[in-house]
């Protein structure tokens, strides 16, 4: 699995290296899980399991795929009935990443060589990765979303535990965003060759395992004391925040009063 990416953020442009957009929090560990208006996010349910193509019906589909592609990232067929192409994986992550402190970025050689870089050190630091990053990945039709996971997290030098993210495909249907949770055996290949090529028709999106409750245990002492210095931060924020907004309206009461005052009885 080879990985290229590109990315959106109000830090960085679209042609710098995700992995070189490493920032502190700038928005809060915590998300609101309700909103007082609807989402037009839907859960959709598990669809049925359908039997696997065979080798005609998937050289068809190829064929049809390859001459839709208009971006030169088409797939192609093995001898064996395997096939390799290209999808794309939206980050998503709301909560901070915990990476190696202190070492050199990723070189073409450590890639090439896969020296794990991660593993020279055990000093960590936690950040947040930009919203809205995309990351291309080359993959075979027998890579399954388990592997994409553990790929993504390689390339970045996370040294978080993979089962505390999953990856989610994203449907457009009828003016509705509906998301479904993949499961670590599935085949996102497979799934984008059935999609097609348009990817407002269908993507990839990698999120937070979540399971309702938060799993405090799963995150490790600097994480947590991470957070810590996250929610203190922003706690001072909004106090100043409501400081100034209530020292803005006694001043505005003051100066009524001292006109009211000056004024004749």
């Amino acid at each position: 699995m080879t990985v290229d990416s590109s990315m959106s953020s109000g830090y960085c442009s679209l042609e710098e290296e995700l992995e070189d957009c490493f920032f502190t929090a700038k928005t809060t560990f915590f998300r609101n899980v309700h909103s007082k208006h609807p989402s037009k996010n839907v859960c959709k349910p598990a669809e049925e399991t359908q039997r696997p193509p065979t080798l005609q019906e998937i050289k068809q589909k190829i064929d049809s795929y390859n001459t839709r592609e208009k971006n030169c990232l088409g797939m192609k067929l093995s001898e064996d009935g395997t096939y390799t192409g290209f999808i794309k994986v939206h980050l998503k992550l709301r909560r901070p990443v915990t990476v190696p402190a202190g070492i050199r970025p990723q070189s073409i050689y450590d890639a090439i060589k896969e020296v794990n870089l991660a593993a020279t050190t055990d000093k960590r630091t936690s950040f947040y990765l930009p919203l809205d990053a995309i990351k291309q990945l080359h993959i075979s039709s027998t890579t399954t979303v388990s592997e994409v996971i553990q790929g993504l997290l390689k390339k970045f030098m996370v040294v978080d535990n993979p089962q505390k993210f999953a990856l989610f495909k994203r449907i457009h249907k009828d003016g509705q965003v509906f998301f479904q949770k993949l499961s670590i055996a599935d085949c996102p290949l497979y799934l984008r060759l059935l999609a097609g090529p348009d990817n407002d028709v269908l993507s990839f999106v990698l999120k937070e395992n979540e399971t309702g409750e938060v799993e405090w245990d799963a995150f490790s002492i600097p994480e947590l004391q991470n957070f810590l210095t996250i929610l203190e931060k922003e706690e001072q924020d909004k106090i100043q925040q409501v400081q100034k907004k209530f020292d803005k309206f006694r001043q505005k009461l003051e100066e009524a009063l001292r006109e009211s005052q000056g004024k004749p009885g």
